[in-house]
């Protein structure tokens, strides 16, 4: 396929923002969804390449993952031009379009590297049939040590303002999203700037009672990273960040639904408090995503991923190689919610948050035109990133 090409898909159902179209047809022109309708609102379809596909088959759109390190054996840290592009086409396979690179707590300097690269390729290199990085998701350095998880200890540092305005600058505001410590010294003042310049404040890697987590709402915090992991659990004298993030409407909260970082009961008690409005989806899959069973590199530390388990030596789980179109499937099995809550979940909440809602995590004239395809058993059997065909399984064009 070539850029800017007409392509048109039809005799399927289609998601959109309001229903279901049943027997419908997507136009798209110049990487942008053109028209969208019943098959008996068709016409004028001679100039597009058509993909007739089965009728039970069912279009959704994109995913976003706001929290990904890496696939396929690449890093966002790995600070080349060649990893974001191995992870631009990558993850279209498991249905995500669009996606933030996540950092790690390292050195200064190689998160700065992490940082010009990701802009550099933001600004230059990106193009239709990939998908799109929306931007850096810092997570680390400004966490709590007594929370680190996988981030590595020697290289965590104290919420730092001036650090971050300099990251920023180097970045060319492409920087997102950023989990911090409310709790840790600085870091009040660092969210309340971040809600000031239109960034996510993030609570994550976190030690803070529920007050501070109040706090941190009241400063500018809209989101919660990996609910559960690394962070104080609920507790019926101290509900802390879990039992904040599942009481305060305010904060957005994460998910790795993979059965392994929360348990699959947890994960239904949490969508029954938070509904399909109040989570997101995400992988915060490492580079072995997508390999062999083996030991990986994860910020400097090794990381032995063993039957879909990515664990640091001393047992510490070290990110996951969940695939987002599994995170649809496992949400949708774990709580028995529909495919339609599980989109809000994988797309429009993302975009929603993001701000990028006017372009992504929907299907409506105007929009993008990312879209998946899914088959009866809700497998990726295609993806479009912006018009292009990005990802196909076993359905060709008729």
């Amino acid at each position: 396929m070539k850029p800017n090409q007409k392509i048109l898909l039809k005799n399927i159902s289609i998601y959109t923002e309001n229903m279901i179209i049943d027997n419908g047809f997507i136009k798209v022109e110049d990487g942008k969804i053109k028209e969208v309708g019943s098959i008996n609102q068709l016409s004028n379809q001679e100039q597009y390449e058509n993909f007739a596909l089965p009728a039970h088959f069912k279009v959704i759109p994109g995913f976003i993952d706001v929290h990904i390190h890496g696939v396929n054996g690449a890093d966002t840290m790995d600070a080349s031009k060649e990893a974001l592009e191995t992870m631009s086409t990558a993850l279209p396979e498991e249905g995500t379009t669009s996606f933030l690179a996540t950092t790690i707590t390292q050195e200064s300097e190689a998160i700065e590297q992490a940082l010009l690269n990701a802009s550099r390729y933001i600004e230059d290199r990106q193009s239709p049939g990939k998908a799109e990085i929306l931007g850096v998701h810092l997570e680390g350095p400004f966490v709590n040590p007594k929370k680190a998880g996988a981030q590595p200890v020697e290289y965590i540092v104290e919420p730092n303002l001036e650090t971050f305005i300099k990251w920023q600058q180097l970045s060319k505001n492409t920087i997102k999203l950023v989990t911090l410590a409310p709790e840790q010294p600085g870091g009040l003042q660092l969210i309340q700037y971040l809600k000031k310049n239109g960034v996510i404040a993030s609570i994550g890697h976190s030690d803070a009672t529920y007050e501070k987590v109040s706090e941190a709402i009241a400063a500018g915090a809209t989101h919660v990273t990996h609910l559960f992991n690394q962070m104080t659990g609920l507790h019926h004298r101290e509900p802390g960040v879990a039992g904040a993030a599942l009481l305060r409407a305010e904060l957005k909260a994460e998910i790795i639904a993979d059965g392994v970082h929360v348990r699959p009961e947890m994960v239904n008690l949490v969508y029954k408090q938070k509904g399909q409005h109040g989570l997101i989806l995400i992988t915060d899959a490492m580079r072995a995503k997508c390999l062999n069973n083996g030991t990986y590199d994860l910020g400097g530390q090794d990381v032995t991923v063993k039957d879909g388990k990515a664990v640091l030596r001393d047992g510490t789980l070290a990110g996951s190689i969940l695939k987002m179109g599994q995170a649809v499937k496992n949400i949708v099995a774990y709580t028995d919610c529909t495919l339609e809550s599980a989109i809000k979940m994988g797309s429009v909440n993302p975009a929603k948050q993001l701000n990028v809602f006017d372009r992504k995590g929907s299907i409506a004239a105007g929009k993008d035109a990312d879209l998946v395809i899914f088959d009866e058993n809700h497998d990726v059997v295609m993806t479009f990133c912006k018009g292009m065909l990005a990802f196909s399984k076993e359905v060709e064009p008729q």
